[in-house]
């Protein structure tokens, strides 16, 4: 069973079974799918390299929308013009997050620097932004609905599924968060 993550004299600290690490590696990988962009045969290779995509658009998909999000709620225009600035920047930034955490499931123990710790929160943050979309948490009382759901021998469908590795997901991060916090108070 995993265990929180701390802060001690080793930095950040956690563990997680092989089953665990398994589970938060496909979710990884999942989102890192998600997140790369089509490859276009004439992409213009100097655009790319500064990292503008003339071409971008809206997601259709409504998890990757939670992910790149529109900027200006009410201006279609200037948000798009900023997701053509900025949206290839931040997919690969998302996805180095990914990566860089997924890196750390290779062993037993986690032992996390501040950058590590960095990486793994952003990579939680997208898993479960993803899953709560796939789940339609909206309000308090859809994530109360999906909170309710604790015992892993209870799951009968996707949606108990979903639920269980969101919470999971979600506890995992709040330690993570709760730890990174710890590590900033001044040593006695």
């Amino acid at each position: 069973m995993a265990k929180a993550f701390k802060y001690g004299r080793k930095g950040i600290t956690g563990h997680l079974e092989p089953a665990e690490r398994e589970l938060l590696r496909s979710l990884f990988d999942d989102v890192i799918s998600m997140l790369e962009p089509e490859a276009r045969a004439n992409e213009d290779p100097l655009a790319a390299l500064v990292g503008l995509d003339t071409e971008a658009r809206e997601p259709t998909d409504r998890a990757l929308r939670r992910l790149l999000p529109n900027v200006m709620k009410n201006d279609d225009d200037a948000s798009l013009e900023f997701r053509r600035l900025t949206e290839r920047s931040l997919r690969e930034s998302k996805t180095g997050a990914l990566k860089a955490a997924a890196l750390g499931l290779d062993k037993d123990e986690l032992v996390l620097t501040p950058a590590d710790a960095g990486h793994w929160s952003t990579a939680l943050n997208d898993v479960r932004l993803v899953l709560a979309e796939r789940l339609d948490i909206r309000d308090e009382a859809d994530a109360e609905h999906v909170h309710r759901m604790q015992d892993w021998s209870q799951a009968e469908d996707v949606e108990s599924y979903l639920a269980l590795v969101y919470n999971f997901t979600s506890w995992l991060q709040e330690s993570l968060v709760q730890a990174m916090l710890q590590s900033l108070e001044p040593r006695r």
